[in-house]
């Protein structure tokens, strides 16, 4: 049901860490249309310090209690990802909108549960936080394939690098973590579904941490017959870069050289590099942020969908097992809902 257009969109933010803080800050400030009503984290002390900056915010420990509250009207979720399908279930059972970071779920099976809730639901109610899909650059790439200029898609070659990588980060999560998405903006600018993955493994970086396989050089097979390949490089050392480069039949396109603003000084030229991906994709959360709230206001559910977020998990776990096993290994996925033809 649309809403009052007078009245803000009370969202309860679920999880305060580096990215629902950040969240909390552009509703507050740079969104239009809705305001943070509550916050909730299981750290009770960082839920209070977040509340207590923004006016009529309330702070939760438990998320279901949140979600009952007179108002909140949608569901911001940016936990862990292993809290993921208890929130969202919850919020099934209150028939809220949600926006859930990435990912959905963390396995493939969990994230199956979620999508059988939303089925018996009948209608969707879940988008999922892919926000490449809201960066200018890849939106303007992802129109141009629209207009069939370049012809069909025959390969993408994807690159993915950060300066440094966490100290918990593991060489399973540069595929669950970080790979997940180049899984779902495959997905996206292709119109393909991944069918099989292949991951190879150079020798390891003197940067990276002892035990962690970095880089990685993934391969993707897809549906519509195109070889995607994507370079995972969590300790590059210089910043933080996504590129990515479409090869068709009778063209190329490239995006992400960062070229916006080029220098000239003292005998050198050059630009800057972005150091994480907040800063990367700050315009792209803002765009995707505001896409939500105004649909929801509309009584809508757009973005990507849960059956997105479903793939992408099947995708990633046949990475890990690809890499682990040193294999090729198919994606399998469940016949797709009429409710996310």
């Amino acid at each position: 049901m649309a809403m009052n257009p007078r009245d803000p969109l009370g969202v309860a933010v679920v999880g305060t860490g580096k990215m629902g803080a950040d969240h909390v800050r552009r509703i507050q400030d740079v969104v239009n249309g809705a305001r943070v009503s509550a916050v909730v984290d299981v750290d009770a002390e960082r839920a209070k310090r977040i509340a207590s900056g923004v006016d009529g915010c309330t702070a939760y420990t438990d998320p279901a209690a949140a979600m009952a509250a007179a108002d909140v009207d949608a569901v911001l979720i940016a936990s862990p990802g292993p809290a993921h399908e208890a929130a969202l279930l919850t919020a099934f059972e209150h028939d809220l909108p949600v926006l859930c970071e990435k990912p959905l779920t963390p396995d493939a099976a969990s994230a199956l549960r979620v999508m059988e809730a939303e089925v018996r639901l009948g209608h969707r109610r879940v988008q999922v936080g892919f926000m490449r899909r809201y960066d200018a650059e890849y939106m303007k790439l992802k129109s141009l394939l629209g207009t069939g200029q370049l012809g069909r898609p025959l390969m993408l070659h994807n690159r993915h690098r950060n300066a440094a990588s966490p100290p918990f980060f593991t060489s399973s999560m540069l595929i669950s973590d970080s790979v997940a998405h180049e899984t779902d903006v495959t997905r996206w600018l292709l119109g393909h579904e991944i069918t099989a993955v292949q991951v190879l493994r150079p020798r390891p970086s003197a940067s990276a941490p002892d035990d962690l396989q970095d880089p990685q050089f993934v391969v993707f097979e897809t549906d519509g017959g195109a070889i995607v390949d994507v370079e995972m490089f969590v300790n590059c050392g210089f910043g933080y870069q996504v590129q990515a480069e479409v090869v068709c039949e009778r063209g190329t396109a490239r995006i992400g050289d960062g070229h916006a603003m080029v220098t000239n000084m003292a005998g050198r030229w050059g630009g800057t590099i972005a150091q994480d991906f907040v800063e990367r994709f700050a315009d792209a959360y803002d765009r995707e942020i505001q896409t939500w709230v105004d649909a929801t206001r509309r009584g809508e559910v757009t973005g990507p969908s849960v059956w997105d977020g479903y793939a992408a998990a099947a995708v990633c776990e046949a990475g890990v097992r690809a890499l682990e096993d040193g294999v090729r290994v198919e994606v399998e996925l469940v016949e797709r809902p009429e409710l996310y033809l």
